[in-house]
């Protein structure tokens, strides 16, 4: 397990120690944000994209080491760019 700040401890003893209780509108919630979910990750469009062989290993390497198919890394990173989540490294 990674490491816990001291809040992440505090919640996680409390859940353990059974001092919490489910909010009144936990299962509305649920369901709403189950829809966003799906909404957001309903792939409804196909594309078909030449690039450099060099570039394709490289995504499938990256894909197999995040134990993902590559063609969901690919998904990811145009998800990521389009929401303006994926910027250039100033290096």
């Amino acid at each position: 397990m990674n490491q816990l700040d001291p809040e992440e401890k505090e919640i996680l003893e409390a859940f353990e120690g059974g001092q919490t209780r489910r909010a009144e509108d936990a299962t509305a919630t649920k369901k709403r944000h189950q829809a966003y979910a799906e909404a957001l990750f309903k792939k409804d469009a196909r594309i078909n994209v030449r690039i450099a062989s060099k570039d394709l290993r490289g995504l499938q390497k990256k894909a197999l080491a995040e134990g993902i198919p590559y063609q969901t890394l690919v998904a990811s990173i145009l998800h990521k760019y389009v929401e303006g989540r994926l910027h250039e490294r100033g290096d």
